[in-house]
């Protein structure tokens, strides 16, 4: 018999199966134009389009005035300074970054475009790695964006609950913003800390692009991620990294049991 780790993921996959063979089978039966889907009531897009195309609103669309603060634009040509000038669109990245922490935690694609202005490309060339990027957001997020591991070490270890802590205790889905703008919940794959599994990523921008930052937090348990939210929500700042009392970094609960020597000695 599979182990419940091993069963939940199962029933993960298969729910998402079932899920994108239905709706490729809705999909067929509609026009292969975005403005059907609407217009049939389907109240949101399916996911994998929605990551590759775009529907302009009176809050994203390209006919919006966008551009680069004045502190950010000397960090615009700090960044063009590392590229010859004829490879200016290597710095997109670092752009889509800065613009994502300028504009609340998100990209419009004014910003896209105006980003292509700079480097000298076609805007597509923008677009196209604003989507492939996950971790570029193309709608609004919150102040206080928390990303959950959502990859097999961390879920073995309860990423699963983690999210669903977080859900229940702000009163949201996956990727929906709670009404007084504070908070969302998305899900990143692996961050790197699965030793010190789960953890999340806090993305906070409350502070504008002056005062972005990115921290993680491990070692986390359903009760604790809850009290993180309320540390944010009070203005305070969390301790970054391992939650667990007995924990330094990645080293083992209690302290190391070998290895006690300076091993710098021994060459």
């Amino acid at each position: 018999m599979l182990p419940p780790a091993a069963r939940l993921a199962a029933r993960r996959l298969l729910g998402l199966a079932t899920s994108s063979a239905s709706e490729s089978a809705a999909a067929r039966r509609l026009s292969r134009s975005p403005i059907s889907y609407a217009a049939a009531g389907c109240s949101s897009r399916l996911f994998s389009t929605a990551l590759n195309y775009h529907l302009d609103s009176p809050e994203n669309n390209p006919d919006m005035p966008w551009e680069f603060t004045e502190a950010n634009m000397k960090k615009v040509n700090e960044i063009l300074s590392h590229y010859p000038s004829n490879y200016k669109q290597s710095g997109i990245i670092p752009m889509l970054d800065l613009a994502q922490q300028q504009h609340g935690g998100w990209v419009p694609v004014a910003a896209m475009n105006a980003i292509a202005k700079i480097v000298e490309v076609a805007p597509i060339r923008v677009y196209e790695v604003a989507t492939f990027y996950t971790m570029f957001n193309r709608t609004k997020v919150g102040k206080y964006h928390l990303l959950v591991c959502g990859t097999t070490p961390c879920m073995i270890r309860g990423s699963r609950e983690i999210e669903e802590a977080l859900l229940e205790h702000l009163g949201v889905k996956r990727n929906e913003v709670t009404s007084d703008g504070l908070f969302s919940v998305g899900e990143m794959e692996c961050m790197g800390c699965c030793v010190n599994a789960p953890m999340i990523a806090v993305a906070d921008y409350s502070k504008g692009s002056e005062g972005y930052t990115y921290n993680y937090y491990e070692d986390l348990t359903p009760k604790r991620v809850v009290e993180i939210v309320e540390m944010l929500k009070r203005g305070e700042t969390p301790p970054r990294g391992t939650q667990h009392p007995e924990r330094k970094n990645c080293g083992p609960a209690g302290g190391n049991t070998t290895l006690h020597a300076d091993m710098r000695r021994q060459w």
